[in-house]
């Protein structure tokens, strides 16, 4: 079984820092405490609208060439990692304001190299690759304004190409000084290009890279200022085990150089690349648990690293006994699924610009008959997952059926038993009609997302023509949108507070329940104008994901769509997702007879009074609804799926494979191998 970081409790014992040389230290911060705002009294005490960041906190990052040392930042998804990288950058006021130095940026070798990296925001890069850094290459507000651009085979002149993201050529009135080629004195941006294996993507537009793609260019990007330090906040999200493995090796190789010092941050259950050194450990409430040697820390955690991997206890695989999921499936579970009418109908789908074949580029035998291309069925009742590399069609296969694909009204395909095009005899189907059946997350639907709109106009924008336009609402509606709300308002409420209502509350009007370890306390009198008063663009980056979640859920949908939904997720989020994907709000997780925090949590009934709340019970997928997942991780492919397609890589000619699983993917041995066709 895989096993996570042991999750930290607010009770955690004081840190433990393992030693390590502050001689010409590019970081050094030395028993310091931080605060967003300026603290209001003179003794620098923290109110409960300005709380003080990594109290006490003690770091230091050497530059010394014969004691390298490769940090990684591990935490959860609330845990502050991206505000511990802006504090290694010289953001949020210090106290003492001494207490953080960046002595080796005023050394003379500094100077030498460039008097530029003097300033830490220069000489410390960091690069996000989701939240208010953004997953994508978006320049500013004029690339890429609307989802389907990226499929256009008409070029722009907002279509920048990766070589113009960077050369920094991405003005509208470019100056006329400005090369749009490699020049003879571009042999630094030439080496970047080569490390990177860039040089196939130079003239592609940014908006059709991949995800593994867009790292390695942001990468670049942020190479090319020649830092002392490259932040990189969660590199490995969302990319697939090859890619992911390519990545690292890269980074190895940076680090290894020197050129620059990497800092990685990752979630507890992410792989810990084999050749990190020294280990950062984030608590609750942003502290730090623990930090320093490698087999230190991992040891004073009570875990060791076997192939790369930090191996522990998830402390979130819930179920009540060996033989069930950690969603409360039967891992025996041998029944078949219930197949309606088919949804999808794809045939011999063959998607390519030019000569160019991004998907469908194979032949099969079908029936005796020789096809080109994916021949695709998906029916009601069923659950999927697709599968492949970084760029071997998966997003554009979606795009066809949500209809963002401009090829999608040309390639023989029927959504619903239309076609996308009136033909003789049989009626088309609309882009609206559409939306109302498809419930559908993405990365590239977070990218584009309205970031002004509040959470709550996020999830009613379910039901809208267009994320802007207003929704179709009525009471039952409006109730829905409370339960989600007041169901995941722990993770969705920045300022939310358990309540400890009377027992006399509890027995008239309100309803308590242990929920994943909170005791939520659902008032049908408490309202949930919180929700208009919070932006989804200040949400952080695992809030926005549960809200784009609920948003594809919440209208019942024909088809769910869920393209790596979770990541950004911590183990404990993306279960709670799972359990309610696959049951609403009738189950949940009891803390009940649990003796750590490492012991397994047990799915059990919610108690009765909970779902009559607001006259409104909402429960797990229906036999009615088809599920479609993308996911390049296990243990975010829901145990509701036994359907499987593995895309294969563009421009290999192998084809698409296909499969069935007979219970939940988590009792399957080697059933994940199987999918990417690695040894079991």
């Amino acid at each position: 079984m895989r096993r996570v970081l042991p999750s930290i409790s607010a009770q955690t014992s004081p840190i433990r820092h393992y030693s390590s040389s502050a001689n010409d230290s590019i970081v050094k911060i030395n028993n310091a405490t931080f605060y967003r705002q300026h603290p209001t009294t003179t003794k620098a005490v923290a109110a409960p609208s300005n709380p003080a960041i990594f109290p006490n906190l003690t770091f230091n990052l050497s530059s010394s060439p014969s004691k390298k040392q490769h940090w990684c930042v591990i935490g959860s998804s609330s845990a502050g990692k991206t505000t511990f990288f802006e504090i290694l950058r010289g953001q949020h006021l210090c106290f003492p304001p001494t207490a953080r130095s960046y002595p080796y940026l005023s050394s003379p070798e500094i100077d030498r190299k460039d008097h530029r990296l003097r300033s830490p925001f220069r000489a410390i890069q960091h690069v996000g690759f989701g939240g208010k850094h953004g997953g994508g290459l978006r320049a500013g507000n004029t690339a890429g304004a609307y989802l389907s651009a990226r499929y256009e085979s008409r070029r722009e002149a907002t279509d920048f190409t990766v070589l113009d993201f960077l050369k920094g050529n991405i003005e509208l009135n470019p100056s006329s000084e400005v090369r749009a080629d490699l020049g003879d004195d571009d042999a630094g941006l030439r080496k970047v290009i080569q490390d990177l294996n860039l040089e196939d993507l130079i003239e592609m537009p940014v908006a059709n890279l991949s995800n593994g793609q867009t790292r390695r260019a942001k990468i670049a990007k942020a190479l090319l200022d020649k830092p002392e330090v490259l932040l990189l906040d969660e590199p490995f999200m969302g990319l697939d085990p090859p890619t992911m493995k390519a990545i690292s090796s890269l980074l190895h190789r940076l680090a290894e150089a020197q050129a620059p010092r990497i800092v990685l941050s990752i979630r507890p259950q992410d792989p810990l690349p084999e050749w990190i050194t020294h280990i950062v450990r984030l608590g609750p409430e942003l502290r730090v648990a623990l930090q320093g040697n490698r087999h230190q820390v991992l040891q004073g955690l009570g875990s060791s690293p076997i192939a790369g991997k930090v191996v522990e206890a998830d402390d979130h695989d819930a179920s009540n006994s060996p033989s069930l999921s950690r969603e409360g499936l039967s891992l025996r579970d041998k029944s078949s699924q219930v197949e309606g009418e088919p949804i999808i109908e794809m045939h011999d789908i063959c998607v390519k610009y030019g000569d160019k074949i991004v998907l469908g580029n194979w032949q099969e035998i079908i029936n005796g008959e020789k096809r080109q291309g994916l021949n695709w069925t998906v029916r009601r009742g069923q659950r999927w997952v697709i599968c492949g590399l970084n760029g071997s069609g998966k997003t554009t296969l979606l795009s066809l059926i949500c209809s963002d694909h401009p090829q999608s009204y040309s390639l023989p395909i029927r959504l619903f038993s239309f076609p996308r095009l009136p033909q003789p005899g049989t009626p088309g189907i609309s882009i609206f009609d559409l939306q109302s059946r498809i419930g559908h997350s993405s990365p590239e639907t977070h990218n584009f997302f309205p970031k002004h709109l509040s959470l709550r106009r996020c999830i009613e924008s379910a039901w809208s023509d267009t994320f802007l336009s207003s929704p179709s609402l009525t009471y039952e509606r409006d109730a829905l949108v409370d339960i989600y709300l007041k169901w995941f308002e722990p993770e969705l409420n920045p300022g939310y507070a358990p309540a400890s209502p009377s027992t006399q509350q509890i027995k008239s009007k309100s309803k308590s329940i242990k929920h994943a370890g909170h005791l939520l306390y659902l008032d049908s009198t408490v309202p949930t104008n919180w929700a208009d008063n919070i932006r989804f663009g200040d949400l952080p980056f695992s809030a926005q994901r549960i809200a784009l979640f609920l948003r594809a859920l919440i209208k019942r949908p024909d088809l769910a769509v869920l393209d790596e939904a979770f990541s950004g997720m911590d183990a404990a989020l993306r279960d709670k997702c799972l359990l309610f994907l696959t049951w609403g709000t009738t189950k949940i997780y009891s803390t009940a007879g649990q003796k750590g925090p490492s012991q397994p949590m047990k799915v059990v009934d919610t108690p009765r009074p909970v779902l009559d709340l607001e006259g409104v019970r909402v429960e797990g997928l229906s036999d009615e609804q088809a599920l479609i997942v993308v996911s390049h991780v296990k243990e975010e492919v829901p145990g509701l799926v036994r359907d499987w397609v593995y895309l294969p890589e563009a421009g290999t000619g192998e084809k698409a494979r296909f499969g069935h699983f007979s219970g939940p993917l988590e009792g399957v041995k080697g059933g994940w191998e199987r999918i990417w066709g690695m040894p079991e």
